[in-house]
């Protein structure tokens, strides 16, 4: 029986062998180009040993170097076409620099992301050329607009802030990142949602499992990187204001327009995803923000583990604080403002660094910003000197065509890397 077994296992084997000959698959000529090659290289070398005269063994000489061009040429095209199955958009690339890109991002420093919201995107689309090491830890208390009703229709993680990070990392082409983001418009059934939202929705119900979901998805996307949700508790965020009154849901924090006290998540002690913390333990640099203070940065840090693992990790922590003050949540805040709410909600070692902007914004997107009582955060760098942190200034604002203000996702990488090297 074993016997009949491994002869049937072999036939097998030798099937799959010859399948790469299958016609179609453009790999054949090249397979014979290499075999070719070699045969000339083992013809010029038996000649070489034996041959007495200069002629011949010149000759021989030659035969070698041609074979040796011809072996490199074919291995080069069956590479090409090996790669070409994965990688479509590689074909008017040079395969070395493919290699050199994928290895040196592969070697870039181990980076732990936490946030959520538009604002970690913009941090993610900026380190993923300088390293594929990328851990982005997401907060799922998001409970509004798509995200908020899938959440409800199918008891789901919210899916909306992990999609904008995958999208971020993602390596895929520029059409399969557009259709993630696509969001169907207001005359359909699915008005509101975006394709990315459903899709990880839909993966969820196939697999059976969030976290599954993500790293098919991941797949898909070819991301550079990781995207882990902090917990895979069902999480609320409620916020209870400085006059006393208390509200849930993180959609509708903002809109009561009160000074927020502090936030709190239910269920009161949520687990972290392992993944989370392992990412934390590793990394070289945790980041924070940049993104809405209390409800994309602060309910990650309201979980336990995740506070008690970055605060106890040796990496640099760096907080990037926003470039503009948030309505709702962050009106009047200076930056030491912004710093000392994080670590009232967390851990005084949850940072060693913030970044701030000092560059200038266009007067035509500040009067639009004034009209949603929205101003530039105050840099006041020695209140949060006298904090016992370290702080980079530097002109990181973009403004985009709609006149919205957003980190230089670019520059604001390489501030980060540099703080890396200058330790």
């Amino acid at each position: 029986m074993t016997k009949k077994f491994n002869l049937n296992n072999m036939r097998f084997k030798l099937v799959g062998v010859f399948k790469w000959l299958y016609p179609g698959i453009g790999i054949k000529r090249w397979i014979g180009l290499s075999s070719f090659g070699v045969i000339l290289v083992a013809i010029g070398s038996n000649h070489l040993r034996t041959d007495e005269y200069w002629l011949i063994q010149l000759l021989d000489e030659i035969i070698i170097i041609s074979g040796v061009i011809i072996l490199i040429l074919g291995i080069k095209r069956m590479m090409r076409s090996f790669i070409a199955v994965f990688l479509p958009s590689s074909k008017d690339v040079q395969l070395v620099d493919i290699l050199f890109r994928r290895k040196s991002l592969g070697q870039g420093p181990q980076i732990v992301a936490v946030g959520g919201g538009t604002g970690l995107s913009c941090l993610l689309s900026g380190l993923k050329d300088f390293t594929s090491n990328i851990t982005a830890i997401v907060t799922v208390a998001d409970d509004g607009g798509s995200s908020g009703r899938l959440r409800q229709q199918f008891d789901i993680l919210p899916p909306g802030d992990i999609r904008n990070c995958l999208v971020a990392l993602a390596d895929a082409p520029v059409l399969m990142r557009e259709l993630f983001q696509f969001r169907f418009d207001k005359t359909s059934e699915l008005a509101g949602h975006s394709f990315g939202n459903l899709f990880i929705t839909a993966m969820t119900r196939v697999t059976g499992d969030f976290e599954t979901a993500l790293k098919e998805t991941s797949k898909v996307l070819a991301l550079r990187g990781k995207v882990v949700p902090s917990t895979l508790n069902n999480v609320v965020l409620v916020a209870q204001y400085k006059d006393g009154t208390v509200t849930e849901g993180e959609n509708s924090i903002p809109k009561a327009n009160l000074p927020i006290d502090k936030v709190m998540l239910k269920p009161y002690q949520p687990t972290a995803t392992p993944e989370a913390i392992r990412a934390i333990k590793d990394a070289r640099i945790i980041v924070l923000g940049p993104g809405s203070l209390y409800t994309s940065i602060i309910p990650n840090l309201l979980i336990k583990e995740i506070t008690d693992a970055i605060s106890a990790s040796g990496a640099i922590k760096v907080y990037v604080c926003n470039i503009m003050t948030q309505p709702g949540e962050t009106e009047d805040y200076s930056a030491s403002s912004h710093i000392k709410a994080l670590t009232a909600h967390s851990h005084p070692k949850i940072i060693d660094y913030c970044i701030l902007n000092n560059g200038e914004i266009p007067v035509s997107s500040l009067k639009r910003y004034k009209e949603q009582n929205s101003v530039p955060v105050e840099i006041d760098t020695q209140n949060i000197r006298k904090l016992g942190f370290r702080v980079i200034e530097d002109d990181i604002a973009a403004v985009d065509t709609d006149g919205v203000v957003r980190h230089d996702s670019k520059k604001l990488a390489r501030i980060i890397l540099g703080i890396i090297e200058e330790i």
